[in-house]
C-alpha cells in the first residue's frame, strides 16, 4: 500500500509549527496557499491511499473526504473555548461508521500536529451519556462479558497507551490505563487507546501501511463499544 514518496514532508509540521507562533487571521490569510499545499492536498490524498483498506475493514466507514466526518476543523469555535486563538495547530483524519441520528460514535483517527503524530482509537458519550452510543452499546457489552477490556488490555497494552475521563465535581477528570472494572462503566465519558510517534514516522512512505496496520488492531474496540448488531 505504501507509495515510492512519502505523503507528508517536513513542510507540514513546520506549517503547523509556524501557525502555532503567529495565530492570527491576517497570518493564515496570507499563508492560505501553504495551507492548502502542506497539509490539505496530504490529508486529502492519505484519505485516499487508506479508503479502500478501511472498507474492507467495514463497508460502513464514512470516506467521503467532508470535514467533519473525516476531517477536522482547523478553525476554533471560540466561542466556549478557554483558548481564544482563531485556529488550531493539529489536524486529524478520522473513520467512523455514521450512527442512527446524530449521536457521537467510536473513531480510528491519525492527527498531525508540530512535533507530534498520533494514531488510535476514541469513543466520546457526547453531550447526554446515558443515551449515547458509549452507554448504549459499549456500557452495555462490557456489563454482559466483564473480561473484555482486561482481554483488550493483554492484546494491545504493549504497543498502545490507554486512558479514559470520568466527571468528578463538574470536571473532566482523566484516568490513566485501562478500564477495566465494570463499575467504571457507569460513569465513563470517554475512552482513548493511542499510540504516540515522531513526526518521522509520518514522512515515510509506508505511512499508509502503517496506519492500515494499526487500525486493523483498534478496529476490534471501535466495533464492541459502537456498532450493533
Amino acid at each position: 500500500m505504501a507509495k515510492d514518496s512519502p505523503i507528508f514532508t517536513r513542510e507540514t509540521f513546520q506549517f503547523f509549527e509556524q501557525l502555532g507562533r503567529n495565530n492570527t487571521k491576517a497570518w493564515m490569510d496570507k499563508n492560505r496557499e501553504w495551507y492548502q499545499s502542506a497539509v490539505v492536498q496530504p490529508f486529502r490524498k492519505l484519505l485516499e491511499e487508506l479508503s479502500p483498506a478501511m472498507l474492507k475493514l467495514d463497508s460502513g466507514f464514512d470516506v467521503s473526504g467532508r470535514t467533519g466526518p473525516n476531517f477536522s476543523r482547523i478553525n476554533r469555535d471560540i466561542r466556549f473555548a478557554k483558548d481564544k486563538t482563531p485556529y488550531k495547530t493539529q489536524m486529524y483524519l478520522k473513520f467512523s461508521v455514521p450512527p442512527p441520528g446524530n449521536g457521537e460514535t467510536g473513531q480510528l483517527y491519525v492527527g498531525l500536529s508540530a512535533d507530534t503524530v498520533t494514531a488510535g482509537f476514541r469513543i466520546y458519550s457526547g453531550g447526554k451519556r446515558k443515551g449515547s452510543v458509549l452507554a448504549t452499546v459499549g456500557q452495555a457489552r462490557v456489563q454482559t462479558e466483564p473480561s473484555w477490556v482486561t482481554k483488550q488490555k493483554k492484546r494491545l497494552s504493549p504497543r498502545y497507551r490507554s486512558y479514559w475521563y470520568t466527571m468528578q465535581k463538574g470536571a473532566w477528570t482523566k484516568h490513566s490505563g485501562w478500564p477495566v472494572a465494570t463499575e467504571n462503566w457507569d460513569k465513563i465519558l470517554a475512552w482513548i487507546v493511542r499510540r504516540k510517534m515522531s513526526p518521522a514516522f509520518a514522512m515515510r512512505a509506508s505511512f499508509p501501511g502503517d496506519l492500515t496496520e494499526v487500525f486493523g488492531e483498534l478496529y476490534p474496540l471501535l466495533r464492541y463499544t459502537s456498532l450493533p448488531d
